[in-house]
């Protein structure tokens, strides 16, 4: 299961300005003062869009000046004007400089100075580092396994440590979701499954960690998730299926004019409804996670500071509640896509079966690889 598995796998900073004017005393006027607050869209937008680097927090000395904590992560650009361009994403100072000519504009983006020059950003962005961290340790995780089952361990004796969880998971998978939805062909489309589910979980655990990128909260990452899923359907599927889709059986003439259109349609629904329903469930929790923290930081500054101390230890509850709840999220999401995926693709070869075959539980059932 796990070598199968593994060959299957080749995919706040604080900125607003507030305006206090003091009263006026004796007829004298005084200056405005202007005071930097805090923005919590900034805060939000910054933990789940990309970036150059993983960025923990921001502090702020006695002379005033902020001091973000931060690891920078490399920069390689590419342009067919001034070429290769390699250096640490540390020397932009957070959008204050310029480098070789290009410079970080509001999203964050890499730009050249100069608008006639073209540039190819070819850097690893954090969503990038952390993707690859997480599949490294699912290799890991995989491989390990694998080889305490090669030794014989746990097979005869109860098996421990992470092999127990792999092991629970592993038949989870295999007894609820593919062997109802794939019936006789479960051995054959186990392994991509698997591997899916286990890339979005630890995708999505590894996501909560403090400081860490929302990967699986990217529409990138479940974009590309949705296509492999949409092409392994589109593999799966045959002759009875297309024909349902073209020309359904049974169904009036009039009635087809509607259906056909709608049923087309359905076979590029499905993928995005798996794309959609990812990206927008991990977002959603992490976006409730900072706006909770935030509370606390709104409540200091706009009521006054005791006001946010108040706050905080409703605030921090809830925050901790709601993580909890992300991790079930984290292992609900990847399963809901894997089930979905599972459903499509025996939708797609349902009609090979013959009259008197079994079609849910095939006779090769007993050769499941565990």
């Amino acid at each position: 299961m796990a070598s199968k598995s593994i060959k299957s796998l080749l995919v706040l900073s604080l900125s607003a300005l507030f305006v206090l004017f003091a009263p006026g005393v004796k007829a004298q006027e005084h200056e405005e003062v202007k005071k930097e607050g805090f923005n919590a869209k900034e805060v939000i937008f910054g933990h789940i869009m990309d970036a150059h680097e993983f960025h923990f927090l921001e502090f702020e000395s006695s002379d005033g000046q902020k001091h973000p904590l931060s690891i920078p992560l490399p920069v390689i650009l590419y342009s067919p004007q001034k070429g290769v361009s390699v250096f640490m994403a540390s020397k932009f100072e957070h959008g204050h400089a310029e480098v070789d000519g290009y410079k970080l504009n509001e999203e964050g983006k890499i730009v050249p100075v100069d608008a006639n020059v073209k540039v190819y950003d070819l850097s690893p962005t954090r969503n990038v580092v952390q993707m690859i961290l997480a599949l490294a340790l699912l290799c890991w995780l995989m491989v390990s396994v694998a080889k305490i089952y090669k030794k014989g361990q746990g097979v005869v004796s109860a098996p421990k440590g992470k092999q127990n969880l792999v092991e629970v998971l592993v038949i989870f998978i295999r007894d609820e979701v593919a062997k109802p939805n794939l019936g006789h062909k479960v051995n054959k489309y186990l392994p991509f499954l698997l591997t899916v589910f286990f890339f979005i979980l630890i995708n999505a655990l590894v996501g909560l960690i403090p400081g860490s990128a929302n990967v699986a909260g990217n529409i990138a990452f479940t974009l590309l998730l949705g296509v492999i899923a949409f092409i392994v359907i589109l593999a799966s599927s045959n002759k009875h299926y297309w024909t349902h889709i073209l020309n359904p059986p049974g169904v009036p003439l009039g009635v087809k004019f509607i259906l056909i259109p709608v049923e087309i349609l359905s076979v590029f629904i499905k993928p995005f409804a798996l794309i959609i329903r990812l990206f927008a469930n991990m977002v959603a929790g992490h976006i409730i996670i900072i706006c909770l923290i935030s509370m606390i930081f709104i409540f200091g500054e706009k009521i006054a500071s005791g006001a946010g101390w108040g706050i905080s230890p409703v605030s921090v509850a809830f925050t901790i509640f709601i993580y909890f709840i992300e991790i079930l999220v984290a292992f609900l999401q990847a399963f809901i896509f894997v089930m979905l995926t599972a459903v499509f693709i025996g939708q797609a070869f349902e009609g090979e079966h013959h009259e008197g075959e079994p079609h849910l539980v095939g006779e090769h059932d007993d050769a499941i690889i565990v």
